[in-house]
Order: structure tokens, then sequence, then C-alpha cells
């Protein structure tokens, strides 16, 4: 089972697509509790750190309909546009031996119209996105350890049995303590060679293997030490 990322690791969002939302939210978080820009942007950018997406702070400390402000930070009339095809993205996943989902914290709507944007619809079996990611009533999104436990078994798969392709440590770091295998994608935005440096700090033990981009992700998952291959299966699921 390969669980793929969506936003920096299956297209670049840093150069037009992340700057755009997060324009957004400061504008949201502004309006709604009555802040300057500057203290919008502190307090989003805060929230992302400390839960992994802003919307989990927002919800969480100031009651704000989860729906409205997905909507409202994700309304893009000309993504399509913006979200770069590439048809080489496509033969890549169809070579990937296995099931293939979408795991991402971005809204529903906003992702599939990325993945049809993509051109990559038909290689793809479900998306997991952000509204499903909840349990008791909260929101937990990546990097939950609990939420990548419960996804696998929605799909109906072991843990050890998935493959989690992200552009993000920490959430790799997740996925690897509760026995997913883990691929790291370096490639597909244009980081400055010392953010790569930080972005791969300390990162050696969360990542079971790294790649510039999907395009260059191995039919089987057959990485890691000894211990590691003898209690995991060879193909994913």
């Amino acid at each position: 089972m390969w669980l793929l990322d969506l936003d920096n690791t299956l297209h670049d969002a840093s150069s037009e697509v992340f700057p755009r939302i997060h324009r957004a939210m400061v504008e949201f978080l502004a309006l709604e509790l009555a802040l300057s820009h500057e203290q919008a942007d502190a307090l989003r950018f805060g929230y992302w750190k400390r839960y992994g997406a802003t919307l989990l702070g927002m919800v969480r400390h100031h009651d704000i309909d989860a729906h409205r402000f997905l909507r409202e930070t994700h309304a893009f009339p000309d993504l399509e546009r913006i979200v770069r095809r590439d048809r080489r993205l496509e033969h890549a996943l169809r070579r990937l031996p296995g099931r293939r989902v979408v795991l991402t914290n971005a809204p529903l709507d906003y992702a599939t119209r990325v993945v049809r944007a993509l051109g990559i619809a038909g290689c793809i079996e479900s998306i997991v996105s952000i509204e499903s990611m909840r349990f008791a009533g909260r929101f937990q999104p990546k990097p939950s350890r609990a939420m990548l436990r419960r996804v696998a078994a929605r799909l109906g798969v072991a843990p050890s049995r998935c493959i989690l392709v992200e552009d993000t440590p920490a959430n790799l770091a997740a996925a690897r303590a509760i026995g997913m295998q883990t691929i790291l994608v370096t490639g597909t935005t244009r980081r400055p060679r010392h953010a790569m440096h930080r972005l791969l700090a300390g990162s050696s033990r969360r990542i079971g293997l790294q790649v510039q981009s999907v395009a260059h992700l191995p039919r089987k998952a057959s990485w890691g030490n000894a211990r590691e291959r003898r209690g995991a299966a060879h193909r994913p699921t």
C-alpha cells in the first residue's frame, strides 16, 4: 500500500499554492480574531508548528467552524492553471505495484481538484483528507500516530505493509514509529541547499529511503537493514 502525500510530494506547491494558502489563512485569522497581519501570521505558524495544521489551533482555541476555515483558505478558482501537469508523474505512479492512496492534511475538495489537474485520478484508489482524520470529535492529522494506525486499519492493511511517501520528516518519523516503511521526497520543490541540510538533519533514523522525486520510487520496498527486511513484506499491498 502506497500512502502518497500530495503537496510538495506529488507536485510543487511551494511556488504559488502554499503562499496563497498562507495569505488566505492570515486574512482569515486577522478578520476573525481582530489581529494585525503580523500577529495573525505568527499565530498561523505557531499553530502549524504545534499541531501539524493551523486548523487544529483554530478549532481548539477559537471554536472556528472547520469546514468554513478549510473552504475559505483553499479557494482556488484558477487551481487548474497553477498546478503543473507532468505526464511523467502518471507513468511513475502506474509502474508502482499495489494500491495507491493519497494521504493529505489538505481538504478533500482541494485535494480532488489537484489530483485531477495532475492527471493522476486514474492511478489513485482514494484520497484520505483532513476531514476524515477525526476521532472522538477531534481532528488528528499527520503526524498523528493514532491516525496513521486508523488509516491503515480502514484500508485493511497492517502498518508494515504501508509505505508513506512524504516531504516532511516529522510525518515520516511518526509512520516509522508504528512500523510503516518511509520514503522522503526531496526534489519536488526548489529548496536552497541550506534548507535541505536542515530538512535532513537528524532524520536518518526516520527515513527508510530518500529519493529526488516520485519518478524515482522503487518498484519494491526492499530497503532498510536486515532486521527490518525480515519483519516487513518486500512487496507493497
